[in-house]
């Protein structure tokens, strides 16, 4: 979601929701489902597949599994899935293109399960992809647990944007300012906005029952985008390459419990299998 909604959203709706071992509950059913729907999509990255085939079988898996894909039909959006491949930062539409070997391409998924919302995304590979692709996969994972190692009560919002700004930057890449997790739950996007940039002890302070994404976006380039005529694609403006990772996560007493972790342990598609 962009910046500019979650931030007006959160003004008509300014309380952060604190929830309960029922919701929790609740959302570890919804974030298994959609891991599991990323899982089966792994083995259907490759060249030559078209993005609407990845969409098809991602809303067939929903119906047969008693669920609904949140992002169909959400503000005029007519997909279940987001597939954005190379330069596309988010929120790419899935069509009749075939992908290419070399392509990088991140599934963003949320289904609705029982009222409540499970959100995640991943990269994929498509084939063999160059080692500059690779790298900015590596970083961009790696700046989503870092994240996550800094949600615990106590934090702020500003201590995760600090930890995957910190990292990120670090490695000579930047981090898109216009986008950023949200909370979620029997909502899609609710309060508080978790920037990926930020200061320590800054923003909302942390507490348990908090639920939200924490979804770092990339760039191998500059942090410029623009979003296109179709009003959902956005691009890097220097058509660098782009990479995202989301988890749906929940704050603990002790620190966060993560909903959406792959049963398959294909949370990074990309990186080495034991």
């Amino acid at each position: 979601m962009t910046l500019n909604e979650s931030i007006s959203r959160g003004r008509r709706d300014p309380a952060i929701k604190l929830h309960g071992p029922e919701a929790f509950a609740a959302m570890r059913k919804a974030g298994q489902l959609t891991a599991r729907g990323l899982d089966m999509l792994a083995g259907e990255v490759k060249p030559g597949v078209t993005t609407q085939r990845l969409d098809d079988l991602a809303f067939q898996f929903a119906m047969d599994n008693g669920a609904y894909p949140a992002t169909l039909f959400y503000r005029g959006y007519t997909k279940s899935i987001c597939t954005s491949v190379n330069h596309v930062v988010c929120h790419g539409i899935p069509d009749d293109k075939p992908m290419r070997e070399g392509d990088i391409i991140n599934i963003d998924y949320t289904l609705i399960v029982d009222g409540w919302h499970g959100d995640s995304s991943r990269m994929f590979a498509v084939g063999d992809i160059p080692r500059k692709a690779e790298r900015l996969v590596e970083i961009t994972y790696e700046s989503l647990l870092r994240g996550i190692r800094a949600t615990r009560p106590g934090a702020t919002t500003g201590d995760i944007g600090f930890a995957i700004q910190r990292y990120a930057e670090g490695e000579r890449c930047s981090v898109v300012r216009d986008f950023c997790g949200h909370g979620l739950g029997q909502v899609f996007h609710d309060a508080p906005n978790i920037l990926h940039y930020g200061s320590p002890g800054e923003g909302v302070e942390l507490k348990p029952g908090m639920l939200f994404t924490i979804e770092p976006m990339i760039n191998l380039g500059k942090a410029s985008v623009k979003v296109l005529s179709d009003g959902w694609t956005a691009v890097t403006r220097d058509r660098s390459l782009s990479a995202q990772f989301e988890h749906t996560v929940g704050v603990t007493d002790t620190g966060c419990e993560i909903f959406t972790l792959s049963p398959a342990g294909l949370d990074n598609p990309l990186a080495p299998r034991p």
